[in-house]
């Protein structure tokens, strides 16, 4: 009998893959070796010359450079632990609000806390912006209506109050997609686990904390990862809301538009590509290592929590 023989290269697989690899290198790889390239040189007299990690010592050593960076770096932290502390617990827990089969008009419900994530950066900004104005917004007015106008407070002028008011415009923006993506895992659950809960007296709130919440811990861990990588990658809604110089007085500068003003320049400073490659460079290495920490350190753990 004789033997089949063995397939030759399989081209259909590279046609197929051709078109996204290079769309993605085009768009991706390619500009992120070139910031990173770009990065270890400085212009000197019109002439690009070679200066290697002096870029980096400049943007950490010097001060003008460091204090910046670095205030940018903590209101980035800030901004992301807000996501993590508000955004994704709020997210979990509408998600298991909504997968009741008890609750009706959950389609409904659902459509209408994910329609924000599709608005436009710019939309939002200005609308939270109005909204909150003590000029024209309505903000004071609501308060007033049921009698907390004592509360109000000019939220995106004060350096204290605004890099917490717009993160929370960006929670309320966003709290979508750990919504849904917890909401698809949670009807993942097989119906026989939940049954065998019910049987031992598991139910309501104890079969969410006991049951669901342990099988659906990777992809609590997924998300905060993206959670992560957006937050370290935000821009748009800091722009749109306070402008390049994200005022008042930088409390609200994170590495965007940090990396914005460096590399475009802004008003009068003049822009700088190799700087601002420097920057971005260091963002890529922040997401990198926070990435590289969830991949080796967390979702090895969590590996144990999936049925």
């Amino acid at each position: 009998m004789a033997t089949p023989s063995k397939s030759g290269f399989k081209w259909h697989i590279v046609v197929f893959l051709a078109p996204a690899v290079i769309v993605y290198t085009a768009v991706m790889i390619y500009p992120l070796f070139a910031t990173l390239r770009l990065s270890f040189y400085s212009e000197v007299e019109q002439e690009r010359i070679w200066v290697g990690l002096q870029n980096f010592a400049t943007l950490f050593g010097d001060a003008i450079w460091s204090e910046q960076f670095w205030n940018a770096l903590g209101n980035n932290a800030w901004f992301f632990l807000i996501h993590m502390l508000v955004q994704n617990p709020i997210g979990i827990a509408l998600a298991a609000i909504l997968s009741s089969p008890k609750l009706r008009f959950s389609a409904f419900y659902r459509s209408a806390i994910f329609i924000p994530t599709i608005l436009s950066f710019v939309i939002v900004g200005f609308a939270w912006k109005l909204i909150l104005s003590p000029i024209w917004g309505i903000a004071p007015d609501m308060l007033d209506a049921i009698g907390l106008k004592f509360l109000y407070q000019p939220w995106l002028g004060k350096e204290e109050y605004a890099l917490t008011t717009l993160s929370l415009v960006s929670v309320w923006q966003f709290v979508g997609i750990p919504m849904m993506l917890i909401y698809a895992a949670l009807l993942s659950i097989p119906d026989e686990i939940l049954e065998a809960g019910e049987c031992d007296g598991i139910t309501g709130l104890s079969a969410f904390f006991k049951i669901k919440l342990p099988l659906i811990l990777p992809s609590i861990g997924i998300i905060s990862v993206l959670t992560f990588v957006a937050n370290f990658n935000a821009f748009d809604l800091i722009y749109a809301a306070q402008g390049a110089l994200a005022g008042p007085d930088f409390s609200t500068d994170i590495l965007g538009t940090f990396m914005y003003r460096t590399f475009f320049g802004f008003q009068l400073q003049l822009g700088d590509p190799h700087m601002g490659s420097t920057i971005a460079s260091a963002m890529f290495g922040i997401i990198l290592i926070g990435v590289c920490i969830y991949l080796f350190g967390i979702q090895r753990r969590l590996r144990n929590y999936q049925f």
